[in-house]
């Protein structure tokens, strides 16, 4: 990878990316509240299960075929992708999340003020509704990232929120943060690099705790987080 394309990935992956993420937990504040999860040891393998069971063997392949997708300007079959990603989304708090992030993210895109999006701009105009992933995948394309490389990046972006999440809930102390990110670092290339290849009728979201407590959450009385 090119440093350009480098310091691109690094912006996409950051933590400052302004579209909320930090504000959602996806589940993980119910499933503290309800006991799931009381300690590092259960938040690692809460979020180590996720990953390798959930996000690892959905929305990373979809993201994968996103890029490919953009690569080739099929708009109808980035449609088709974002459609499916909106659908898959097991609770009305999970389907808002991405929905109010990808808008953000397409905002962004003419904030950028950058011509090599402007193609991106104009496919994302003509969806209704913008999950994340697709506005994502489509920047990273656009900014010739290489599809591994950004797939890795999607899911250490997504570990290192599910982290921070559990540290405020837990809460957990900073060193046990870093902790669980240097194992969830360990599994993530493993699980970016299955993505690339793994076909469309194998790919499974299917975390039946984790749809029952991101429903949970919405009706949570007390909650720090939005998912």
């Amino acid at each position: 990878m090119d440093i350009l394309a480098l310091t691109r990935l690094l912006q996409l992956a950051s933590p400052a990316l302004p579209v909320g993420a930090y504000t959602y937990s996806q589940g993980l504040e119910w499933a503290v509240e309800s006991g799931r999860i009381g300690d590092e040891a259960s938040a690692g393998q809460w979020i180590a299960d996720l990953l390798q069971h959930g996000i690892g063997r959905f929305e990373a392949p979809l993201l994968a075929s996103l890029m490919a997708t953009w690569a080739k300007a099929d708009a109808s079959e980035i449609a088709r992708l974002n459609a499916d990603f909106l659908a898959s989304r097991e609770s009305a708090e999970l389907r808002a999340e991405t929905v109010q992030m990808g808008f953000s993210l397409n905002r962004l895109l003419k904030d950028l003020r950058d011509p090599s999006l402007d193609a991106v701009q104009a496919t994302l105009a003509a969806q209704p509704e913008i999950a994340f992933p697709t506005a994502w995948s489509g920047i990273a394309t656009a900014w010739s990232i290489a599809p591994a490389a950004a797939t890795a990046a999607y899911l250490w972006s997504w570990a290192e929120n599910q982290v921070m999440a559990a540290l405020k809930a837990v809460p957990l102390g900073q060193a046990a943060g870093q902790r669980l990110l240097a194992e969830l670092g360990l599994q993530i290339p493993v699980v970016a690099e299955n993505a690339q290849s793994l076909p469309e009728e194998a790919w499974s979201n299917f975390a039946p705790a984790f749809a029952i407590c991101s429903a949970r959450h919405e009706t949570q009385y007390s909650r720090l987080f939005r998912s």
